[in-house]
């Protein structure tokens, strides 16, 4: 593993845990060049079902591009990111037990449009504004009504 503070290759690892699910381990490793400490994240790699985008294109499945959106939903409001990967890990699995190889971005956007919904209803509106791309005001009025209504129930 390289140091991402000098580059040096050499390293120890000084302490290792598991999540507790057991599916991620964390490492604390430190760097025998510069002393400095840094951690690492193991994870079993599994296969992705591909994401069938809205014009026909697959792409590949991006976690990365997933916790960036949220992150970018969820700026400024009382979110972590521990709350976030808990998040994507959850998502991932429910992709997986889908037993699917291709799954329609569809899919994906409202399953990531209910998690935010239930995190913060403010990071909701924003990424479904974004998702659902709201032509005029009057459809963003509409989606906040739906949310208003369905809190009444």
């Amino acid at each position: 593993m390289k140091c991402p503070y000098c580059g040096h290759l050499e390293n120890r690892v000084v302490d290792s845990r598991l999540n507790k699910e057991y599916t991620i381990t964390r490492r604390r490793r430190l760097c025998e060049e510069c002393g400095r400490r840094f951690t690492t994240y193991e994870r079993l790699e599994v296969t992705m079902p591909m994401l069938i985008k809205k014009d026909g294109r697959r792409e590949a499945w991006d976690r990365h591009k997933v916790v960036e959106g949220l992150k970018k939903a969820c700026e400024k409001r009382p979110v972590s990111m521990e709350r976030i990967d808990e998040f994507v890990d959850n998502l991932e699995r429910e992709l997986q037990d889908m037993g699917e190889r291709e799954i329609d971005i569809k899919i994906l956007g409202e399953k990531v449009m209910d998690g935010l919904r239930s995190m913060d209803e403010v990071a909701y509106v924003r990424f479904a504004s974004v998702y659902r791309q709201f032509k005029d005001l009057s459809e963003f009025m509409d989606e906040l009504k739906g949310m208003l209504e369905g809190k009444e129930d």
